[in-house]
């Protein structure tokens, strides 16, 4: 019987894996696909908000400060990418003026440090691509930008290095008490802990459902991006957001901490819980509304676009659900945006919850830190030199566009990495500006070759979608 267990390996289960991991606890955490970072926490706006948008008092305003003012220090521990870019909230019509002031009240409740409203000359100055018609705009200094995957594969390297279990391919099916604890229903066989926490996304509400005596529902809420090629990362320097509406924060342009564009999300309901398409009406959406605030996007560069989903609970609230909403029953629930930012301040929230529930004490070896996989053109050209010499696949670039060694692959495989989108997220092989099109064969090859499978048994992203079909014949002369 394990102490805890959680479900879901998205930043937020991650970041209470990583927090419980500092207790004498015995930890599972349950994710049904083959890793980690494949369901909200793959596909969002990488921002780490400050904080000013939530509601005083609410859950939202609360971890999300706490989370933000907690994150840097958390990535450098984890060697994660993190810039304090600072971000604007932008109006065009003087009119909206007072919006803006409410904004900065509300932030200044929040305990958000540094916020201050810009006009005219100085507002673009800081932003000279904005648009002629910007009016105004609530700058946040402490508005940063991360990278979300390694982000939640971190937290996961730390936790297993703690102690704590992850179990992959193993779908939570019921939940149901016995004996004080719980008795956990898997794909992968039955399961017992004395505590379970849920961080399952936009399938949290199943299992809320089956447990706490008010029922929620949560509507996945998707949102679709455009990506724009990195000779286009410096247009803007800030995270610049439009005034924010009744289906979230709006469409954003960003730059990203690897140096590309962002433009997105778009906010539309729907009833699908595993399917994130993107459409042309979605994506034009998306780019008229950001060529409100930056005009000059040069969208002849776009070089991907995606969709990712938000957990929306139809409450009417706008807010978390972070507690113990059951004996013994922890979660975190309806976490949509601020989520990333919050997920540091929930994980040590609910893991210090579910402490003091089994009454366990902190660990004297627990160990915070942990080193990331060397980004090799980055490094100054010495310890290039002394990587490659002491372990040549470092020598052999495999994706040109994005500069990735084999040997930055081969220790993503040697990570956890079993599928493309392992090998991508991980180090990026395949996120240049031709998307895969030259380093995915030779990254499957050394897939296969250091997972000791065919070709043919390899995925994507896990589940049955195999990227090859078959052999090719043999042409006889």
């Amino acid at each position: 019987m394990y102490d805890a267990i959680i479900i879901g390996g998205g930043v937020v289960g991650c970041a209470i894996a990583r927090e419980l991991s500092r207790y004498q606890l015995s930890v599972c955490l349950l994710e049904r696909s083959e890793d980690v970072c494949t369901g909200t926490s793959k596909a969002n706006s990488a921002i780490v908000h400050a904080g000013f948008d939530a509601h005083p008092g609410s859950q939202k305003a609360r971890f999300n400060v706490e989370g933000s003012e907690m994150m840097e220090d958390l990535c450098r521990q984890l060697e994660v990418p993190y810039r304090r870019c600072g971000s604007l909230v932008v109006c065009f019509d003087p009119a909206d003026h007072e919006q803006l002031q409410q904004l900065l009240e509300r932030g200044l409740e929040n305990g958000v440090q540094g916020l201050e409203l810009l006009h005219g000359a100085v507002l673009h100055a800081m932003e000279p691509a904005l648009a002629p018609e910007a009016a105004g705009a609530l700058y946040a200094p402490t508005g940063a930008i991360v990278c979300p995957f390694t982000l939640t594969y971190a937290l996961m390297e730390n936790a297993k290095a703690n102690g704590a279990e992850f179990r992959f391919d193993t779908e939570v099916r019921s939940l149901r008490r016995k004996d004080g604890g719980f008795q956990v229903e898997t794909s992968a066989g039955i399961l017992e802990s004395r505590t379970v926490i849920n961080a399952a996304g936009v399938w949290a509400d199943v299992f809320h459902n089956q447990l706490s005596d008010y029922p929620i529902h949560i509507t996945p809420r998707r949102g679709e991006y455009c990506l724009l090629d990195r000779k286009d990362g410096t247009l803007v320097s800030h995270t610049i957001f439009q005034l924010p509406g009744p289906m979230g924060k709006g469409v954003l342009v960003t730059p990203t901490v690897h140096g590309n564009l962002l433009i997105g999300p778009t906010a539309q309901d729907q009833p699908e819980r595993d399917s994130a398409p993107t459409t042309a009406a979605g994506l034009a959406y998306a780019v008229d509304t950001a060529r409100r605030s930056v005009p000059d996007l040069p969208m002849r560069d776009v070089i991907t676009s995606f969709a990712g989903l938000r957990a929306h609970i139809d409450s009417g609230a706008e807010d978390f659900i972070v507690d113990e909403t059951a004996p013994g029953f922890f979660e975190a629930a309806g976490i949509e945006s601020p989520g990333l930012t919050s997920a540091p301040a929930i994980g040590r929230y609910l893991a210090a919850a579910v402490a003091r529930h089994l009454q366990a004490s902190e660990k004297e070896s627990f160990q915070p830190c942990r080193s990331g996989i060397p980004v090799l053109h980055q490094l100054p050209l010495e310890q290039r030199q002394a990587l490659m010499a002491a372990d040549p696949a470092y020598g052999q670039i495999i994706c040109r566009c994005e500069q990735i060694s084999e040997g930055e692959i081969l220790e993503a495989i040697r990570r956890g990495a079993r599928s493309l989108d392992g090998v991508k997220r991980r180090v990026r092989a395949g996120m240049g500006r031709c998307q895969g099109g030259f380093c995915a064969p030779r990254v499957m090859e050394i897939l296969a070759r250091e997972l000791g499978q065919e070709q043919t048994q390899l995925t994507k992203g896990g589940g049955q979608g195999r990227l090859l079909t078959g052999k090719t014949k043999e042409v006889q002369a």
